[in-house]
């Protein structure tokens, strides 16, 4: 089966755990993208329900699969060509469901461990049989409501080090290398 990755911007929570809509940043776009088209993932959502964001989004994408820097660089073009910005997770669902014929299993990231936590070879296992959507979150992570509405719960990464504080494309990266990469 297929798995889609979504970058969430809303609903997301601040430090204070208070719900927050946090900016796009060029860096992420094209970094998940980059690590989605390495893992083979079917698409990639960034998921905002600013508008304004949502357009700036597109003229990135717009300069690196028809503009300058798709005839510059290539391999950026195939990468950024996965990307599809959407105005909230329910529309990323719909968007699989129309592709796949069928829900995914929808699948939380969380930088704390939890009761609902499951394993990456678990997750993984599943992925094998239904289409899957990863839901990663900004800001200082997915809103509650996000969580507890997800099928899975990821086990966090644990670096074991006191300091937990990774940028989100370095947690995409190090996810789909733990769900899609050599366990050797």
């Amino acid at each position: 089966m297929t798995t889609w990755v979504a970058l969430v911007h809303h609903p997301v929570v601040d430090r204070a755990g208070e719900v927050i809509t946090t900016a796009v940043t060029n860096l992420d776009v094209h970094d998940i993208a980059r690590s989605a088209r390495t893992y083979g993932i079917a698409g990639y959502f960034v998921v905002t329900p600013i508008e304004a964001q949502r357009t700036l989004v597109e003229r990135i994408l717009s300069h690196w699969k028809d503009g300058p820097g798709a005839r510059r660089v290539p391999e950026r073009s195939e990468a950024l060509g996965r990307v599809q910005v959407v105005d909230s997770i329910e529309e990323a669902v719909a968007r699989v469901v129309a592709a796949e014929g069928r829900a995914p299993l929808t699948i939380v990231t969380s930088a704390r461990r939890g009761p609902r936590t499951s394993g990456y070879r678990e997750v993984a296992h599943e992925l094998g049989d239904r289409p899957g959507l990863l839901l990663f979150g900004t800001g200082h992570g997915l809103a509650p409501s996000v969580m507890e509405a997800a099928d899975r719960v990821l086990a966090p990464i644990e670096p074991g080090s006191d300091y937990n504080h990774l940028s989100v494309r370095a947690a995409v990266a190090i996810t789909l290398d733990r769900l899609f990469g050599g366990f050797d």
